[in-house]
């Protein structure tokens, strides 16, 4: 009993020791937006500012463009997201259902290009929509991030479509549902979790992107939020940090409001599928 105690407290300890890795730089953002200058110089910092100022978050707005930046990144990572699981749910379903040697190979290249670092794709990325003439042009992101996430959200879909049980299926078209109506009232309310989740991932991924966007965006009006958090560093790399930290922590809140509000339906939906199985 004292043994199992003990390890309970350890497994405990632990997790507490992994929340706080977890939340320390978002914590110390926000400290850091909210701190005036004469204590972000500081040699003996805080966490929490002892005269506290919207002053950083002032000189943000009247320095860059972060309303229209982030009205791009918007614009972007929603088109991505969106484009992404129209194009991954069908090909999931038939990848899932059709295990042939071209679906498992199809499988196993979707794994390996995870593998494929940025640099990598970048250069014929930027050939072919040179020549589509979508180079600085959100479009020619949009369809960058797809291409981006997409191997990924169709890894993510295929694992929920096994999850159905076939026998859901079996069960339709012995009541004599028509494959379309199976796939309509049956497979797609089960699916939806899933559809959900994997949306959310695509949009945090195209909202959080940098690489792609410094590379292909050149105009500044085009520029999205990740990019243009990049002018508050000087020409030396030094960074205006209180203006830097204010910017930082508007750009993570759209990113946190929305895993905040659809949570509770991708838990709720994944244990009503698991009942339903």
């Amino acid at each position: 009993m004292r043994t199992r105690r003990s390890t309970r407290a350890g497994q405990y300890l632990a997790l507490v020791c992994y929340l706080v890795f977890l939340a320390f730089p978002f914590l110390w953002l926000v400290s850091t937006a909210f701190k005036p200058p004469r204590e972000l110089g500081s040699l003996h910092p805080t966490w929490i500012p002892r005269d506290p100022t919207l002053g950083n978050f002032r000189q943000a707005f009247d320095e860059q463009p972060l309303l229209e930046a982030a009205l791009n990144s918007l614009l972007a990572a929603l088109s991505a997201a969106l484009i992404a699981v129209v194009i991954a749910t069908p090909m999931a379903y038939v990848m899932a259902r059709h295990r042939t040697k071209l679906s498992a190979a199809a499988t196993g290249w979707v794994v390996v290009s995870q593998a494929f670092p940025f640099v990598l794709v970048i250069i014929p990325l930027f050939l072919i929509l040179k020549n589509l003439h979508l180079v600085n042009s959100l479009p020619g992101l949009i369809t960058v991030y797809v291409v981006w996430s997409l191997p990924f959200a169709l890894w993510m879909l295929v694992g929920y479509v096994r999850a159905v049980p076939r026998e859901l299926e079996e069960a339709a078209a012995v009541d004599g549902a028509s494959r379309l109506r199976t796939l309509v009232s049956v497979i797609a309310p089960l699916l939806a979790p899933g559809v959900v989740a994997t949306a959310l991932f695509a949009f945090i991924t195209a909202w959080n992107e940098f690489f792609f966007a410094l590379v292909l965006l050149k105009t500044p009006e085009k520029q999205t939020l990740p990019v243009v958090l990049t002018h508050f560093l000087g020409a030396e790399g030094v960074a205006d940090l209180g203006p830097l930290a204010a910017a930082a922590f508007l750009a993570t809140l759209p990113s946190l409001v929305v895993f905040a509000l659809i949570q509770k339906r991708i838990t709720g939906g994944m244990t009503a599928g698991a009942v339903k199985g």
